[in-house]
This record gives C-alpha cells, structure tokens and sequence, in this order.
C-alpha cells in the first residue's frame, strides 16, 4: 500500500506494488500459503466422515442426525457469518483476519474432541464453521489482487485444489487413526472424564493449525486494485453500502441467479459425494472403514486435487481461443461430463469397477470447483468482491452443504429404508441436481460474456 511516512518514494512504493500484483513468484508463494490453510481447514471439516459408524454406536444417533451433523452444523454459521466478515475482508487487514479464523476454527476442532452428546458434538461443529468462515471470502479477494484476471482462473484452481487435498489427507491419514483405535474402548482421562477413540481423532487434526499461522506470518497484504476494462488501478479499502450491493446484484440479476443455482446444485452433489463415499463403500462392497478411507482419500489426493487445476487451465484456454464466457463455459462442460459419472459411479457393479469409477467422478466433480469464485472476482468491484462471495456462500454453502448430506440419508432413512440402499440415493441425488445445475450455467454464459472483466 502506498507509504504515507516522510520521504517515501510514491514511484518506488508504486513499483512495488506492481511486483506484488503482476502475478509472479511470491503470488504464487501466497495461493501455495492459502491452499495449505483450506486444505487444513477441509482436514478438520472432511474428518467426520470416517468417523460415522463409531459416532452412531456411542452417541446413539441415526443417519439424518449424522447428515445434520456433517453438513447443517457446519454450514449454519459458516454461512450466515460470512456476510459480516467478509464486510471486514472489503475494509481490514485480510491476512490477519483469515489468521485469527485459523486460530478459532483449531481451537473449536480440539473442542469436538471433548463433547460428551451429540448436542454438544452439534455446537462444536458450529464453532468450527465461525472460524472457516474467515478464509475463503479474505483469500479470494486477495489473489484477484495479486493476479490479473487473465491468470485469476488458475490462481483460484490451484486454491481450490486444497478442498480435495485435505480431504484426501483427512481420510488417509484418520484411516490409519481408525485402524488402530476402532477396537478400543473408552479411556478415563485425569480432569477431562471418559473420552472414546474417535474423540482422539480431532485433538490431532487441530494441530496443523499452528503451522498455518505460521505461514501467515509471512505473507503481505497485497494493494488494493479495481479492475476496470482496458485499466488496473489501486483503490483505498472502505465501506460499501449495501445499498450499492444491491444495485449491483439486481442490475445482474439474471447472471447471479444462473451462477447461485447452477453451482449451488453441483456443490449439493460434490457435498453429498465428500461426506457419505466412505460409508457407501464399506455397506455396499464390504470394505473396512480404513480401506474406504484410504481407497477415497487416494481418490480425493491425486483425482480430486488435480480438478481444479485442470478446470483453470480448461477456462484459460477457452479464453485464449476469444469465449469472452470462457469460465462460465467450462463450467458448464465439465458439468455436462459430471452428468453420467455422478449417476453411474455408485451403480458399479464391483470393487474394481467402483473404484476406477469413484476416481473418474472425483475428478469431473472437482473440476469446477475454482471457478465459481473466479467468476465472483471476474464481475464485481473490487471493494465488494468478498462480500458478494459471502452472499454466495451464504446461500450456496448453507443450502449446499447442508442439503447433499441431509437429502443422501433421507432417501436411505425414509424412501428405502435400509442403510444397504445408500447407493441408489447417491445416484438418485445426483440425477435430479446435475443436470439442473448445468442447465442454469448454460443459462447465465451470455450475461457473463456481457459484464466479464478483461
């Protein structure tokens, strides 16, 4: 930002910021930074998946307590505090808020570790939520300020490639917890009481925590920049009205309908995918908990985490080739390829051809995943992109995250009524959203190709 001590150098201190700004080295060194945060933060999130069986026998809960547990828990607040946080994003110091979302959201993983109830699991859950709230809105904003647009796509991709690394590492690393704890019985701990092996679980996830904050330290807070055609310049962080918000939502009313819907209806299936793979794995091809943890977090580490790379490079070059829609476009692609993959991958009908499978959908369902935020950061003004990211996420997340779980194990809880049939809500979940969720991107690519920022 522009030094205001005496004897600074306006050109100097503008040099700098073009260095920080033009996408180079230590742009990159800041996404590599904020991915190993999402991907910490999807390690603490992603772990309860391998957890649902020892859950459901100590706390004594059901399959749609467990899907509000993993998805609405979480998503509650993670959502509907994203809104003011990322008020503060468009105005403070954006790393030191994401930091001390790190610190929260490890400290209430720890906290999941000491509940006795499933209320108790609840709120801990909510807690963990508050604290991720603070890191996608800040970081998004962050890259679009250090990348132009023309190389924001694979910024974000590269981000975003930290949701499935960590759920990867979430499920290899908690399969390798699980398989040596899952036979063990309760411990009486001095000053905390009775604690089951799978509450041991979350004491050390939280830990990588602290190595993220120490990333944090050294990464600068880039300048703020509004994008305009044909011109970049630096803007002084403030207030936006949410008046001003509202002008710009209703005047591209059309564009943020077609992007809420489509990608909230694709994020559903992935959130859906994430939480209950494990468990239909082991009901319906009779792995152990730890080789479904492993099988889908192998998946998950090279399928998944190579997604939204892949989706970045796949917008680009569309951008190259003239589609002035080009992120809207490949998202709209790969979800038309997502379509039968989702459908047909848990219908396989062996171990094999359910692994090769769940690979080929982990890959298609990642895929996407950094371009919905690139599109946030491609169309609104730079003092309010974290805010309308939030508003995204608001709904996108809340109704998302929450939905894909909860929908998965109402078809297995009241329409089938056998924990065996989880397959058949897999696909069935799938075959309704997919489509709509490419219908409604296909929809929104002309008002995207109209309002796009070059």
């Amino acid at each position: 930002m522009p030094n205001s001590e005496a004897g600074s150098n306006p050109m100097k201190d503008q040099e700098q910021d073009d260095d920080l700004t033009s996408g180079g080295p230590y742009a990159w060194y800041v996404v590599a930074v904020l991915m190993f945060a999402y991907m910490v933060a999807f390690i603490d999130r992603q772990i309860l998946s391998l957890l649902v069986q020892p859950i459901k026998r100590d706390l004594g809960v059901s399959d749609t307590q467990i899907g509000l547990l993993a998805g609405f828990a979480f998503a509650i607040f993670y959502s509907v505090l994203g809104v003011p946080i990322a008020r503060l994003a468009d105005r403070v110091n954006r790393k030191y808020l994401i930091s001390v979302g790190v610190f929260l959201w490890s400290v209430m993983t720890a906290a999941c570790g000491l509940t006795k109830s499933y209320w108790q699991l609840f709120l801990a859950r909510v807690g963990v939520g508050v604290g991720e709230a603070t890191l996608s809105p800040a970081a998004y904003s962050m890259m679009a300020d250090y990348f132009p647009p023309n190389k924001l796509a694979r910024a974000i991709g590269v981000y975003a490639m930290g949701l499935y690394i960590g759920a990867g590492v979430a499920l290899l690393t908690g399969s390798a917890v699980v398989s040596l704890v899952i036979d063990a019985g309760a411990v009486e701990y001095p000053l905390i009481g009775k604690l089951y092996p799978w509450q041991l679980t979350f004491f050390v996830v939280a830990l990588p925590g602290l190595l993220v904050l120490a990333f944090l330290a050294t990464v600068k807070e880039p300048p703020r920049r509004e994008a305009i055609p044909g011109a970049q310049r630096t803007v002084a962080a403030g207030s936006v009205p949410i008046v001003e918000i509202r002008r710009f939502l209703r005047s591209n009313r059309r564009m943020v309908i077609a992007h809420l819907m489509g990608f909230l209806s694709l994020g559903t299936v992935i959130s859906a995918y994430l939480i209950w793979v494990p468990e239909f794995l082991r009901r319906t091809y009779e792995f152990s908990v730890p080789e479904a943890g492993a099988i889908y977090g192998l998946c998950l580490l090279f399928f998944g985490g190579a997604g939204p790379y892949v989706g970045g490079w796949f917008a680009e070059l569309l951008s190259r080739k003239g589609y002035r829609d080009a992120e809207m476009r490949a998202s709209m692609l790969l979800g038309c390829a997502m379509i039968p993959c989702a459908v047909l991958a848990p219908l396989a009908p062996g171990r094999v051809s359910a692994i090769v499978m769940l690979a080929i959908v982990t890959f298609f369902l990642s895929a996407p995943q950094g371009l919905a935020p690139t599109i946030i950061q491609l169309m609104a003004p730079n003092r309010m992109r974290a805010q309308v990211t939030a508003l995204f996420m608001l709904i996108a997340v809340l109704a998302g995250f929450s939905a894909g779980p909860y929908l998965v194990a109402w078809f297995t809880d009241y329409v089938f009524g056998d924990e065996a049939a989880i397959r058949y809500s897999l696909s069935i979940v799938s075959a309704i959203l997919t489509p709509v969720g490419v219908l409604c991107l296909w929809w929104g690519m002309k008002p995207f190709a109209d309002r796009r920022i070059e």
